[in-house]
């Protein structure tokens, strides 16, 4: 009885551990308090930039209605797996979140912010194609030579 009782345990173990593997694989849901945590606590600095995460990121500021937000949401998905290990991809919903959204002075969705590692955000508005995202990547987050 014992053994099956920890066979059933480790299945169940490695149950969960492969749903948190695929979900650490796709795009990650940010809400406010997290966003403070993860990214930038612009509460206690709010005149001041400092990224807080150990990876560069892009920040999807969208809403569930969007038309452009739909269209871009499977690229990120794709390119947070691309990039895994090397870059975040956080999703904000703007009609959840509107405190942070506003924050941030996000008037027109989708919305994105390219956040390299000890640099300022860039912004970036609208449906951009994947071939776009790649090159923002590389170049900004990931600072990789572009051949020419």
């Amino acid at each position: 009885m014992k053994t099956i009782r920890s066979f059933m345990l480790l299945g169940a173990f490695l149950l969960a551990f492969s749903a948190n593997a695929q979900k650490a694989a796709g795009t990650l849901q940010l809400t406010k308090a997290e966003f403070l945590k993860k990214v930038a606590n612009y509460e206690s600095q709010p005149d001041k930039w400092t990224y807080l995460g150990d990876k560069p990121c892009i920040i999807d500021f969208y809403a569930s209605w969007c038309g452009p937000c739909k269209q871009i949401a499977p690229v990120l998905e794709e390119l947070a797996k691309e990039y895994q290990g090397q870059i975040y991809i956080y999703k904000v919903d703007t009609e959840k979140e509107p405190e942070l959204s506003a924050a941030f002075g996000i008037r027109s969705i989708p919305t994105l912010l390219f956040c390299p590692m000890g640099e300022q955000p860039q912004i970036a508005q609208g449906a951009l194609p994947k071939s776009v995202f790649k090159e923002a990547i590389d170049t900004v987050l990931l600072k990789k030579k572009t051949k020419k």
